[in-house]
């Protein structure tokens, strides 16, 4: 699965308690040539680490260790190479398996617990922005999915729509003197509101910023006639054929999608500006880590490739370098920065990820305090 699919009530199946043990594995990997050679291996290594975990784990018993291995291979017999991205997550407990492909790095580790390890989850679906894009004419509406690299129809919600396409009426014609305007046509204007009600449907559920596709006339009544288009962040006027790849559709949202990006990184700023005028701005892994914990965190901004590695002492952070740091010490965090993101969206935070030296004066990480 693609990070856009984790909606919050997903993610809370996910954190709930299964019965132990719950399988977590998770591996970067490569999207192209030659550096993806290396992934096979790297993953039946972590395999048989797991493999190896469960028979030395008294906790687990035979049956539920054959179920979990079988449901193992399972799993990693479906990971198509050829949609790799950034890293691989594996859930699996022994009724069931998950794969997600992530477009943010991971650390090669396996958990076993009573849950399922989401905060890398959470932290890659907050870094991809997702959006929703609406491409709309006088008789078809459709939802895509999008992130800054992809693009995909999202068949639910009750899209795509059609029209319901009523036969021609002479009589009617011969009334009024010519076929009536498409856009003047109340049977338009009942299909745009349609519309309306489902996208409205949509957001309450996974509400995220909406772009709008379609000529003048189509938005222009849909903004009529509706209440959820009013807010798009972005519109590009221009016919959509019912057969746009989405590559192209991508490719056509791609100058409002960077328009959005450079306003949304200036309003940023300027949040964190007037967070530091009234002394509540925290800088660096440390301050924003316990401004996280103590929820006093408002806005949290993260460099897009910021990770680090670090050594929890007395409630502070120390980084520690990668290729020294003992990772069987319980003290050591390699993926700190997703564990913070998530524990931040989890008190109602905002969190946000600006471009790598947004934020280098502040230690690639800054936070607007609340208090």
């Amino acid at each position: 699965m693609d990070t856009d699919a984790l909606t919050a009530g997903l993610l809370q199946e996910l954190r709930a308690v299964k019965p132990y043990p719950a399988l977590s594995l998770t591996m970067p990997t490569h999207r192209r040539a030659p550096d993806n050679a290396q992934d096979a291996l790297r993953l039946r290594n972590l395999v048989a680490e797991a493999a190896g975990r469960l028979e030395a784990d008294p906790a687990v018993t035979r049956e539920a260790r054959t179920a979990l291995k079988e449901q193992l291979d399972r799993a990693v017999s479906e990971v198509d190479p050829r949609r790799a991205l950034d890293a691989l997550v594996l859930l699996v407990t022994a009724d069931e398996h998950q794969i997600w492909q992530l477009p943010r790095t991971v650390p090669e580790r396996v958990v076993l617990s009573d849950s399922y390890l989401t905060r890398n989850l959470v932290a890659a679906k907050a870094q991809a922005q997702p959006f929703w894009a609406l491409t709309v004419s006088a008789d078809r509406a459709a939802l895509w999915s999008g992130t800054a690299d992809a693009l995909r129809e999202e068949p639910g919600g009750g899209f795509p729509l059609t029209a319901p396409q009523e036969p021609p009426d002479p009589q009617r014609e011969e009334r009024v003197g010519d076929t009536p305007s498409t856009f003047s046509d109340e049977e338009t204007r009942n299909f745009l509101r349609t519309v309306d009600e489902k996208l409205r449907a949509v957001l309450a559920e996974d509400p995220r910023p909406v772009h709008l596709v379609g000529l003048a006339p189509a938005l222009a009544l849909l903004d009529e006639v509706g209440e959820s288009a009013k807010s798009a962040v972005g519109r590009v006027t221009k016919g959509v054929p019912a057969d746009m790849s989405p590559g192209e559709l991508l490719k056509e949202l791609r100058p409002a999608l960077d328009e959005r990006r450079q306003r949304f990184a200036a309003e940023i700023d300027g949040r964190l500006d007037e967070a530091r005028g009234r002394r509540a701005f925290a800088g660096g892994l440390d301050e924003v880590w316990a401004a996280v914990r103590e929820g006093r965190a408002g806005l949290v901004a993260v460099e897009e490739h910021f990770q680090q590695t670090v050594r929890v002492t007395d409630g502070h952070l120390e980084p520690v370098s990668g290729e020294t740091v003992d990772l069987t010490d319980v003290t050591v965090r390699e993926d700190i920065v997703d564990e913070l993101v998530e524990a931040a969206l989890d008190s109602g935070a905002d969190v946000v990820f600006l471009p790598d030296d947004s934020l280098a004066e502040h230690g690639r990480i800054a936070a607007a305090l609340r208090y």
